[in-house]
């Protein structure tokens, strides 16, 4: 052991541990998820960045030595890497607005930093926490900074694995192009279009939030270091939060941009309120998707059963043969987490109070759950679902046949009320259309086959290659 202290005493911290009293004292305060800050890549990544960028702008304005700066930047350089990331112990909820997240990362690179410079852990007279790897910096603005390049980050991933399950749905919708069947409105019969409309349409969905999420992204690269305690910079040296910056910019390959007014910057979490905002957009109209590839694959047999997902274990512990869809059904659990987060980050956002919001830490844990769950859902739906589903082009064709749906396309050559008459007697009857026309009188034959073709009825000429004889 070694020993070590702070403004409430001393306190016996493991030989080996590379952090210190802070990381202790939280770690007894906080033991509520069992989910480490560690946990998060993103987070320890930002703040690798933040510390490093903070160490070179100490460093041109000449309150770092280069010893010191040298070894803080390797450390800083290895933990970005993957290196000591057990060593991040503190509990992602915690107390203090992320003061016990920074404090675990000063003195992880403090101790690390001592390392290299040949000297025991714990040797805080030659390089400190506090003094050194923190100089020139306030929790209120190292920790949303981090966060901020954390979270751009991670919608980066995000919004490469949408783009991956919008590239499959474009390949299904290509492959069943020509493939009628009958739309629907209120889960009841509407009109004729293709099963490739019907995927093409959630690929435009997906690539419409796609944007969103870029746009949303764009807000995070204003950032507040050189805020320090509340705006003000207090403790910053001029031209701090500029140079800071600067490194930033080149260390992270990012526009990152200094807030004009660093109070308001401070206290204002507006842009995590907006990005939670689009990720449940996202969560809710993947979901409505899901919902729908549950539906068209319902049955095999006692369901719509148009189409097929492909199996990936079996459903049941009691009936044989069954087989669910478990890709979706994920997905739909998934949305319903970010949709929930997204009222956590409501709350705390909300609950910050004067100069500083306390409740970043949640708004943290949350943001991150929902970007990185969410892009882990949308490539396995990609890769064990939507790239595997199969159509059944003959019960999607019968049904369009024997729809009531297709008297809509009569209302322009025999109007709204006779085309009402055929519909009505067609369902008493349990006959088509075309046979209850036909046999009023309402239309010949010829007539019918001229106006139930797929052009006509799908209202886009040449859009599907074979035809589908619906007049017989």
């Amino acid at each position: 052991m070694r020993t070590e202290y702070d403004l409430l005493g001393t306190k016996d911290i493991p030989a080996d541990a590379y952090w210190g009293v802070h990381t202790a004292r939280a770690m007894e305060n906080f033991q509520v998820t069992g989910v480490p800050i560690g946990h998060y890549s993103h987070l320890i990544r930002g703040l690798m960045f933040v510390k490093e960028a903070a160490a070179c702008a100490n460093h041109e304005l000449g309150l770092l030595d280069a010893e010191r700066l040298t070894a803080i930047v390797q450390a800083c350089q290895e933990i970005r890497g993957g290196a000591l990331r057990e060593q991040f112990v503190v509990d992602v909820i915690q107390g203090g607005a992320g003061t016990s997240t920074n404090m675990n990362a000063n003195e992880v690179v403090a101790n690390r930093a001592l390392e290299l410079l040949g000297s025991r852990k714990g040797n805080y007279a030659r390089l400190n926490a506090n003094d050194h790897v923190n100089l020139s910096q306030s929790t209120n603005d190292a920790y949303p900074t981090a966060l901020n390049i954390a979270l751009i980050e991670a919608a980066d991933e995000l919004e490469s694995a949408m783009e991956e399950l919008q590239q499959s749905f474009e390949r299904k919708a290509q492959a069943f192009r020509d493939f009628l069947k009958i739309g629907r409105t209120q889960l009841q019969d509407a009109v004729p279009m293709t099963l490739g409309q019907e995927f093409h349409t959630f690929a435009v969905m997906l690539g419409e939030d796609r944007a969103r999420l870029i746009e949303s992204s764009a807000l995070l690269h204003e950032i507040n270091l050189g805020a320090t305690a509340i705006g003000t910079g207090l403790n910053a040296p001029t031209n701090y939060a500029e140079r800071a910056c600067a490194h930033l910019v080149r260390l992270t390959g990012r526009p990152l941009v200094t807030a004009s007014d660093l109070i308001e910057a401070t206290q204002d979490p507006g842009a995590f309120v907006h990005l939670s905002g689009v990720l449940k957009r996202i969560a809710i109209k993947l979901s409505k998707t899901c919902n729908d590839l549950r539906l068209l694959s319902s049955g095999p047999r006692a369901g719509l059963g148009e189409i097929s997902l492909p199996p990936m274990q079996a459903g049941s512990s009691i009936m044989p043969g069954k087989v669910n869809p478990v890709i979706p059904e994920m997905v739909n659990q998934v949305a319903f987490v970010v949709i929930g987060n997204d009222m956590t980050i409501t709350m705390a956002a909300e609950g910050g109070q004067l100069q500083l919001n306390a409740f970043e830490p949640v708004i943290a844990r949350s943001l991150l759950d929902s970007l990185l769950s969410l892009a882990a859902a949308c490539r396995t739906l990609a890769d064990r679902c939507v790239d595997g589903i199969t159509a059944h082009e003959q019960v999607m064709a019968h049904r369009v046949k024997e729809s009531i749906g297709l008297a809509t396309a009569l209302n322009p050559f025999i109007g709204y009320q006779a085309a009402t008459q055929i519909a009505k007697e067609a369902l008493a009857t349990n006959r088509n259309i075309v046979e209850v026309a036909i046999e009023g009188g309402f239309l010949t034959s010829a007539e019918l086959a001229d106006i139930l073709t797929p052009e006509r009825l799908l209202n886009q000429p040449a859009i599907i290659t074979h035809k589908s004889d619906l007049a017989q």
